[in-house]
């Protein structure tokens, strides 16, 4: 009787998952801040007190900039979510990049605003209202999200400890802050009555939202450096972060109080008119006070070796909300020292700028980038 040789079965370990597109795999939501600190480069430049020869020129061509980034990076963006979800998933439950996820509404809102104000020229004032009509839209309902969601995931998934907390945990909280600051760019183009009424109370509505949520935030952040000494080198700029909601209320409380009189009758215009200065100074003089302790840091982060990474833009847009904030006290009080503050403040957004996109171009083209 003949015997048959039964070969063992020889399992061999399914082939890793080849991913499309895998340049996107690790593209982050963090990326959406060098949109932010482009287009408040634009949008402060536009409105800054002093009046330089082709200032105007210069500030349509980075909001062009701006736009074009923003467009390229959702296409990207896109792209990450369609071929990449479970890092996507990954991000949103990761709690050093969920926050990160708010820079998008405030993207979209930056250079919608920047539409508004200096886009029109280019595009017309028909378009850029349509536009920054889609994209303050858009913007709002992401920011106000993302301000329930990441501290919702912060509570019920990430598993955080009191000496992880910094300054970017702020991020899903500011979006609405630009809401409120950019949101009366479009009452003039509103029905008057009861719609341009009801968009500066939803504003100040917002300015609430985040203000309040900022002051819950804040603290942990402080006491977190401390109680448990300086951040990560790389982290440092992060500290930057803090002048966002300092600067933008500021701006926030001035746009408003500049819309107050064509939106609510008195004595809430008048009032919203002295609101402007009584809240405006002494957050002011905070944010200066915040960016000399952060500065500070940076130059001592410098010297132990700091190297660049993606978090180099938070010395952008926090400082230009900051440059808005003070061009704003300028005319509602008058002073030349705001005038001159805010033109400093210009100055330093424009060299951080520079800084930051060279950077970042320079490790684009040499494929060092770092993914944070």
């Amino acid at each position: 009787m003949a015997t048959t040789l039964v070969r063992p079965r020889t399992t061999t370990a399914p082939a890793p998952r080849a991913h499309k597109a895998p340049a996107l795999r690790n593209l982050g939501p963090n990326w959406y801040a060098s949109v932010m600190g482009t287009a408040i480069v634009a949008n402060a430049g536009a409105t800054l007190p002093l009046q330089l020869p082709g200032r105007l020129v210069a500030c349509r061509l980075v909001w062009a900039l701006s736009a074009a980034a923003l467009a390229v990076l959702l296409a990207a963006r896109a792209g990450h979510w369609l071929h990449h979800r479970d890092q996507a998933h990954a991000h949103l439950l990761d709690p050093a990049v969920a926050p990160f996820y708010g820079c998008l509404a405030m993207a979209l809102l930056a250079v919608g605003g920047g539409t508004l104000i200096v886009g029109k020229d280019v595009i017309g004032t028909p378009a850029a209202v349509a536009a920054d009509a889609v994209l303050y839209t858009a913007g709002t309902a992401i920011g106000l999200l993302m301000a329930v969601l990441i501290p919702y995931l912060m509570v019920v998934r990430h598993k955080v400890e009191p000496a992880q907390a910094t300054p970017v945990w702020l991020l899903p909280l500011v979006s609405p802050m630009v809401s409120a600051a950019l949101g009366p760019l479009l009452i003039p183009h509103l029905p008057a009555g009861q719609a341009r009424e009801g968009m500066l109370l939803a504003c100040y509505a917002l300015f609430g939202v985040s203000l309040l949520a900022t002051l819950l935030m804040l603290p942990l952040v402080f006491g977190r450096l401390i109680v448990s000494g300086p951040l990560p080198l790389a982290l440092t700029p992060t500290l930057f972060l803090v002048l966002g909601p300092l600067g933008q209320s500021t701006t926030a409380v001035n746009q408003l109080a500049d819309m107050a009189p064509r939106s609510i009758g008195a004595p809430y215009a008048d009032a919203f008119g002295a609101f402007a200065v009584v809240y405006g100074v002494p957050v002011m003089g905070f944010a200066l006070l915040w960016l000399a302790l952060a500065a500070a840091m940076l130059v001592r982060a410098a010297r132990g070796g700091m190297g660049f990474a993606m978090t180099w833009w938070a010395l952008t847009f926090p400082v230009g909300t900051c440059v808005t904030g003070a061009t704003g006290l300028a005319h509602h009080t008058g002073l030349a020292a705001f005038s001159w503050l805010a033109c400093a403040l210009y100055l330093t957004l424009l060299a951080t700028w520079l800084l930051a996109a060279g950077h970042t171009l320079r490790g684009l083209f040499a494929g060092r980038l770092p993914p944070r």
